[in-house]
């Protein structure tokens, strides 16, 4: 059996399989569709919408699981938790994720709706719109979770979006309290600020309580503490986790943590494709960088980095080995 402690990173979150397709202002008009969000949608609407899109791409994906796939292409050891159903797209996505070297090993459902997928549209202007069918991802439950598994990770990552599914809530807060109670750290995702509105007073009970390291992008931390200027929402959330990781597309990032703020540019790329994944990336490095005991500064340009490699082409995974791209910044 592996010794405690051997895993870098365990994530937590909804298994589906991504469809890319590029797609124009009148599509999302037509459909709509508000631009840069994600929806929950049933079966049939995702049929439908699957039907209006253009030629797409698959590929496994998910928040959370974007993210631990960028942990392993950094060098680190993750492993992830996720329901798919014993059908092609769970085979795919089960292939998928263990072919980038991360662990996976969450039984297949044998009965309920398929495998989940995630609709996305993007735009000229490199921006994503998501249409998501949780699928089997929503029968994940706290018997997925396994107590010797969860204990043995350094950062437990929870992805937002679970709060969705009410099992699959549970199985969130089953694996939040085993790592605590074996001494290990909980990091949570914000995810979307409609999910925030959806579940505001559980995720700032979270955040103040529960969680020791928080991610969030402008908009979903201005939902969190439901104000629109960011200076007061980062002063907000400093006293209320040990480590807030707050990205600002274009301007970078802001690191909360030791008593101190550290500003953190972003990096340059020649051109924007698609942003889809770039908070899941970023929160890989970070995460990365935490796990090996990195200061916070150096996590900030780890997140900057992996963004950036991710942005610049289609899809959420990286092209080019992170740990290859980081260079000296982990010598």
């Amino acid at each position: 059996m592996a010794e405690p402690g051997e895993l870098d990173v365990i994530g937590i979150g909804n298994a589906l399989v991504d469809i890319l397709s590029h797609a124009d202002d009148a599509l999302l008009a037509r459909q709509g569709l508000v631009k840069g969000t994600m929806h929950l949608v049933d079966e049939a609407r995702a049929h439908d919408l699957y039907e209006a899109m253009g030629p797409g791409v698959e590929m496994s994906g998910g928040s959370a699981a974007n993210t631990v796939v960028g942990v392993a292409s950094f060098g680190g050891r993750a492993h992830y938790v996720g329901k798919v159903r014993d059908d092609q797209l769970g085979e795919v996505f089960g292939h998928d994720l263990r072919a980038t070297g991360v662990g996976y090993d969450t039984p297949r459902a044998v009965s309920g709706p398929p495998t989940g997928r995630c609709l996305i549209l993007v735009t000229p202007d490199a921006q994503r719109t998501m249409s998501t069918f949780l699928g089997a991802s929503v029968r994940l439950g706290p018997r997925d979770v396994d107590e010797r598994l969860i204990a043995r990770g350094k950062i437990l990552y929870l992805e937002g979006y679970l709060f969705d599914p009410p099992e699959a809530q549970e199985a969130f807060r089953t694996a939040a309290a085993i790592a605590h109670r074996a001494g290990r750290k909980v990091a949570l995702t914000l995810s979307d600020p409609f999910c925030v509105g959806r579940h505001r007073d559980a995720f700032l009970d979270l955040v103040e309580h529960h969680v020791d390291i928080l991610f969030a992008n402008e908009a979903e931390i201005g939902a969190l503490y439901q104000v629109d200027d960011f200076d007061v929402a980062l002063a907000r959330v400093r006293g209320h986790c040990e480590v807030a990781a707050l990205t600002r597309s274009a301007k970078g990032s802001v690191l909360v943590g030791d008593g101190r703020v550290h500003a953190v540019d972003a990096d340059p790329v020649d051109a924007v494709v698609d942003t889809t994944g770039a908070g899941d990336l970023y929160a890989a490095g970070v995460l990365y960088g935490l796990s090996q005991g990195l200061d916070l500064p150096t996590c900030g340009r780890l997140g900057s980095l992996a963004a950036a490699e991710v942005i610049a082409h289609v899809g959420a995974r990286p092209m080019v080995p992170l740990a290859q791209l980081a260079g000296a910044l982990l010598e």
